[in-house]
């Protein structure tokens, strides 16, 4: 890229970018909550007079959430990790930009801006995968210590919504910190932390940003990382640019399950982070980022397959999964005593497969015939490995919890027992995948600080 300009950003600037992203010292696991917190909390102590520590809200079991501020800009930038608490890249991504600010005033002052950074915004649904934080290129490991809350217990999810006839307004106390930060700062830039799980690079803006393109771009495949130009997360999502869309809103998708014809008020739950800093004129960055790539993710060459078929396949696969995981549960239903995480987790999604696939049944007939690229072969059959994985393993812990506690009746552990078999069936296909491969984690914390750092230029640049 050397001597040559990418969209409105300098040359020489995005050329000092993307060493700096190339930078990252090698790492081979994510920090727990603890260690993530002594270690910001270290660096306040070490630099009082360049971090500024400060307590911002309270976690639902109790626990404080803590921001700390480097620099002193007029650029407010607010970036915030464990979002949802399986994507820890954020944590090593938030350690990395602390620590380079704190260590180079010429970073500091290039970027013009006051960070305030966010190290973990759920610690309590974070403690629940930190069993498989010391080995995240262990898929089985993963996958058996996965936990992602319910819709209505995610800080993404659940800001206040309303909609037509959907209303939204119970905010959890993780979100109303953030709230009360975002009117506060009223930040110009916001990078919600996330991370995806198998397959390529992609990206979401809160608006269309031409000009972020190309730096966007780049800083994946100075690293060798493909972008993902496969499915989108939803067919609502609005695609500014290959592997770069606008941030979804639970508006969009309001209007994309009515125009299906579905119930779309029963469907939806709160908005978004981004949608509810709009208000502020805030630009919205988020970088999805996965664990392990795969070949055919940024496959763009014509298959055989239809696509119409694809996406059906997907969704008829989705509707039996939904149906097979609705069964054990109810099943155990009667013996569940535990109102565990997991257990008001998989009472959230279990019926939304069943859901996702017969709204996905209603597209495919709307859909012409073409021939799919390898991409959206691959990444539609990767959805049902990814959610049968997700969902079928948080319900065999919210049984196994159950067990533990010497809880379980003869039914439970006879279902228990059968979603254990079943879950080891769809473990053992998962791993059947050839071509994956592990990223390493200083490579995805390399695209997550480039493309902050590019944003952040890109947006000076426009004044």
């Amino acid at each position: 890229m050397s001597g040559t300009a990418t969209g409105a950003l300098d040359a020489g600037l995005l050329d000092a970018v993307l060493e700096r992203a190339r930078a990252v010292p090698p790492t081979s696991d994510f920090p727990t909550v603890d260690a993530l917190l002594d270690w910001f909390a270290a660096l306040a102590e070490d630099h009082p007079g360049l971090v500024r520590r400060r307590r911002v809200g309270t976690s639902r079991l109790g626990e404080p959430i803590e921001m700390f501020s480097v620099g002193d800009g007029p650029r407010p930038h607010l970036l915030f990790a464990g979002v949802h608490p399986n994507e820890p890249i954020g944590f090593r991504t938030l350690q990395h930009l602390a620590a380079e600010l704190v260590a180079d005033a010429g970073l500091r002052a290039s970027t013009n801006a006051t960070w305030h950074l966010v190290p973990c915004i759920d610690p309590d649904g974070t403690r629940l995968n930190e069993s498989w934080f010391g080995d995240p290129s262990d898929r089985a490991a993963y996958a058996r210590g996965f936990y992602r809350p319910a819709p209505s217990e995610q800080v993404e999810w659940t800001f206040p919504f309303a909609y037509k006839d959907a209303y939204f307004d119970d905010v959890i106390p993780e979100t109303q910190a953030l709230m009360r930060l975002i009117d506060e700062l009223r930040p110009e830039l916001m990078v919600s932390l996330h991370n995806a799980e198998l397959g390529g690079v992609y990206y979401y803006l809160s608006e269309d940003l031409p000009d972020a393109v190309g730096p966007l771009h780049a800083v994946p495949a100075a690293l060798g990382l493909p972008l993902d130009t496969g499915e989108p997360e939803s067919p609502a999502l609005q695609r500014l640019a290959p592997a770069v869309y606008r941030a979804g809103s639970t508006r969009d998708e309001y209007d994309y399950l009515a125009s299906l014809g579905l119930d779309a008020g029963s469907l939806v739950g709160g908005e978004g982070s981004a949608a509810y800093a709009r208000r502020h004129g805030t630009v919205t960055l988020i970088a999805e980022l996965p664990y392990w790539s795969h070949p055919a993710a940024d496959d763009a060459r014509e298959t055989d397959a239809d696509y119409v078929d694809v996406v059906r396949a997907k969704a008829e696969s989705l509707v039996e999964l939904g149906s097979t995981l609705t069964a054990l549960l109810d099943e155990a239903r009667p013996d569940l005593t535990l109102r565990s995480p997991f257990l008001r987790a998989s009472e959230s999604f279990v019926p939304m497969m069943t859901e996702a696939g017969t709204s996905e049944l209603v597209r495919a007939g709307r859909l012409p015939s073409r021939p799919a690229t390898g991409a959206e072969v691959f990444s539609n059959q990767e959805v049902v490995r990814m959610f049968r994985l997700r969902f079928g393993g948080m319900l065999v812990r919210a049984l196994a919890a159950e067990a533990t506690a010497g809880l379980a009746t003869a039914r439970l552990r006879r279902v228990h027992a059968q979603a254990r078999t079943l879950y080891d069936g769809w473990l053992a296909d998962a791993q059947a995948v050839t071509g994956l491969e592990v990223l390493p984690v200083e490579r995805l914390v390399g695209v997550q600080y480039g493309a902050t750092l590019a944003m952040s230029h890109v947006l000076a640049a426009r004044g």
